[in-house]
């Protein structure tokens, strides 16, 4: 009996752990959209420059400053580069982030950008969403996690000889 509660609590657990990846995605998502946006509108008053006189291309622009013999030209094509880059980074990480919900999950796993995710880590708020992909993530983590932890305390049983499937249980 008691081990069947052990198993519900394990379940439950890994219910709660499981249903938190959409929700972390979820907010990573919105936070690389806010720094996407933010970054659009720093680069906004350049694009318009770059429009009238370097024929959209915001490269050629941000090349010009820096050639000029203006010191403050200069300085500011550094500023301005930065801020495209920026942009670039959070239209790519965007890209990354509009594929299937494996590809996603992949992508958060071995490719998102590590400072936006440990910012998004640092703000995460804990939440129990009831839309279906948190409760299938609920769901298959809760039973993974019952799962491993059966076949680890099962394992532990037969190396130290005790239970239904131990060495000498099979001898007899």
């Amino acid at each position: 009996m008691f081990r069947d509660y052990l198993r519900l609590m394990v379940f439950a657990v890994g219910l709660l752990l499981g249903v938190q990846v959409p929700g972390l995605i979820d907010q990573y998502q919105k936070r690389v959209d806010a720094h996407l946006q933010e970054a659009g509108q720093n680069l906004q008053a350049f694009q318009l420059t770059a429009d009238k006189y370097f024929k959209g291309d915001l490269q050629a622009l941000i090349q010009h400053y820096a050639d000029s013999d203006d010191p403050v030209f200069q300085a500011d094509s550094v500023s301005v580069r930065a801020v495209y880059q920026r942009y670039q980074v959070f239209t790519a990480e965007q890209r990354a982030l509009q594929q299937p919900w494996y590809g996603v999950t992949w992508h958060m796993l071995v490719a998102a950008n590590r400072s936006l995710l440990q910012e998004t880590l640092n703000q995460y708020s804990y939440t129990v969403p009831l839309t279906p992909s948190a409760i299938g993530w609920g769901v298959a983590v809760g039973f993974l996690a019952s799962f491993l932890i059966e076949l680890f305390v099962l394992l532990l049983a037969r190396i130290a000889g005790i239970g239904p499937f131990s060495r000498r249980a099979g001898q007899l």
